[in-house]
């Protein structure tokens, strides 16, 4: 195989209700035009799963209440994974370009967790129209804006 590079590009700031990336000082210049979207993909690193433990999890038994008995982690949003790596959308609140800072209306990632890379988002490519799920879950939220209100602890096995 070959040799691949990733380095984290900044981390996460999440605390108090107040989320968002902070940049390396050094790649502030990339925010530049930025500002015309609303939403971020943030490519980030599960670092709390980062262990030889969790990158072996294959399969998960019954994570979900109303999901199969056992499923495999590429068919869930696990951070136990081969790679641990997340990607989420977020809401842009601010951008601060000479701090290199992203504000955030919230983000599912613990204080400090590096960011690998920032993606803006735009429907013509990101948004899928019709996107098909599984019968257990098609009861779930259809936006993130739906997900807020959701009762997603009534979801997990976990």
């Amino acid at each position: 195989m070959n040799e691949i590079r990733v380095f984290s590009i900044g981390k996460i700031t999440n605390q108090n209700d107040n989320a968002g990336i902070l940049l390396e000082v050094k790649y502030a210049p990339a925010l530049k035009g930025l500002q015309g979207y609303s939403h971020v993909q943030i490519v980030w690193w599960m670092d709390g799963c980062d262990n030889e433990t969790d990158r072996a999890v294959l399969t998960e038994e019954k994570p979900y209440t109303k999901g199969p008995d056992e499923i495999g982690i590429f068919a869930l949003r696990s951070p136990e994974r081969p790679n641990p790596i997340a990607v989420s959308n977020a809401q842009i609140t601010h951008i601060d370009e000479e701090k290199g800072i992203v504000g955030l209306t919230y983000i599912d990632a613990y204080e400090g967790s590096a960011v690998l890379d920032i993606k803006p988002y735009t429907p013509s490519i990101d948004r899928v129209e019709s996107p098909r799920t599984p019968d257990w879950c098609r009861h779930w939220p259809k936006s993130v804006e739906e997900s807020g209100s959701f009762d997603w602890a009534a979801e997990f096995n976990f």
